[in-house]
């Protein structure tokens, strides 16, 4: 009965990061995590966790992966990709660059920099989204363009985690053929994944189906409206779970693999039977939402939370590099994405400043991260992950206020020199 003593109390910190995200419109995440720090400082939760939250927990992060590689749009991440290649490759680099030398510099580990570098690479959408949204630019070209950069962003670091994760844990070492094959694995992952993308998820294979008939009775029409539609959230969540299952093979977090899952589905494969009303992709995509970011998804980020257990004399003496790394992250990320954004996807000057912000937020990937780095792995100490922490948190915070101070600039109701929107814009 503990253990569902546990969950209670973790579900009823969920309402309360909810009711808090809402006020202050910073990412529930953030809340997640206070909640879950502020359970185990006053006792209410174990310093270590029963076994059952744990699996809970893990079960989150896949499902919260899937929901986000779920959400995305194959048809307008792939229109999108010629524009903003630039955008995540260098808003993706310069950022680790600036964690991996600070870390290195302050604690000279170079397996904990590493995973510094990809903790702090990697952006996220919700949150931008949701600013964008309150400001009510959440359709503009702006948001387009960060969400398919994230995307891509996501992705080159979900490669980079399965190539350096298991050489800083000491799982491989720096030789070639260490590297090489780790790089070979990765690469494999990701052409299984392609195939499955482009000949065993699409229903129609006119080309197989020549010389092999019984194939056009059978078919990802057949497997997601398995009697009459019912079932169609178990086969995407099944789907989920086994690319998640393939990628642990491979020797990457299952999380990795569910992502991928979530982002070659298409929305037409839940509607290729027109009569069959029930299965449609906006309910199934509500129902993972809702099990994803509501119920399930959120003991993730409480379990996480319950790692900070405070120390003051600790907090204290990581402020000054806390501190350092903030800046040294918002004028990587701002700077690299904005003048990305200008020169290899020529946006406009407003526009690209409006991108710079937007590529900020650092939440659900960054977190992954830090679990595998502090918590499996025990590759980064306390200090470092106090300052991880510290620095998504104020990255986070940064997001809904750097969009709103330049939203009037943006929209072309104030001017700040070459970085006004032009006149034929406004």
């Amino acid at each position: 009965m503990e253990a569902l003593e546990h969950l209670a109390l973790i579900w009823c910190g969920v309402f309360v990061a909810v009711y808090l995200a809402n006020k202050t419109r910073l990412t529930p995440v953030l809340f997640y995590l206070a909640i879950g720090a502020a359970y185990v400082n006053v006792g209410v939760l174990p310093l270590e966790s029963n076994e059952f939250i744990r699996g809970f927990a893990e079960v989150g992060i896949i499902l919260i992966m899937f929901a986000i590689g779920f959400e995305e749009k194959t048809s307008a991440f792939i229109s999108s990709v010629k524009r903003s290649w630039g955008i995540a490759f260098f808003g993706a680099i310069a950022p680790f660059c600036a964690a991996f030398s600070i870390v290195k510099v302050f604690w000279g580990d170079t397996d904990a920099a590493l995973m510094a570098g990809l903790a702090m690479s990697a952006t996220t959408v919700s949150l931008t989204m949701v600013s964008l949204k309150s400001e009510g630019l959440q359709k503009s070209r702006a948001a387009t363009c960060i969400i398919t950069s994230a995307v891509l962003d996501t992705i080159a670091s979900l490669a980079l985690i399965a190539i350096l994760a298991p050489i800083a844990a000491g799982e491989a070492s720096l030789s070639f053929a260490a590297v090489a094959w780790i790089v070979a694995k990765a690469g494999a992952f990701f052409a299984v994944i392609i195939f499955l993308g482009l000949w065993v998820l699409p229903h129609e294979l006119p080309d197989i189906s020549r010389h092999f008939k019984f194939l056009k009775n059978w078919g990802v029409r057949d497997f997601f409206v398995f009697d009459h539609g019912k079932h169609a959230v178990l086969a995407a969540l099944t789907l989920a779970l086994l690319v998640g299952l393939l990628a642990h093979a491979f020797g990457f977090h299952p999380a990795v693999g569910a992502y991928m899952a979530g982002l070659i589905l298409k929305e037409e494969y839940f509607n290729l039977i027109p009569d069959q009303t029930a299965v449609s992709f906006e309910r199934v995509k509500s129902v993972i939402d809702n099990v994803a970011f509501s119920w399930i998804g959120p003991v993730f980020f409480v379990e996480l939370g319950t790692k900070i257990v405070f120390n003051w004399d600790l907090m204290v003496a990581v402020i000054p590099q806390a501190v350092i790394l903030i800046v040294a992250m918002f004028l990587a990320q701002t700077l690299s994405a904005s003048l990305a954004a200008r020169y290899t996807g020529a946006f406009a000057w407003h526009e690209s400043v409006m991108i710079g912000f937007g590529m900020l937020g650092r939440a659900e990937l960054a977190f992954v991260v830090l679990d595998i780095a502090f918590v499996q792995e025990k590759i980064i100490s306390e200090e470092i992950f106090y300052t991880l922490m510290l620095t998504a948190f104020w990255l986070n915070v940064a997001v809904p206020i750097t969009i709103a101070w330049w939203k009037p600039y943006y929209a072309g109701e104030k001017s700040m020199g070459f970085l006004a929107r032009p006149k034929e814009l406004r």
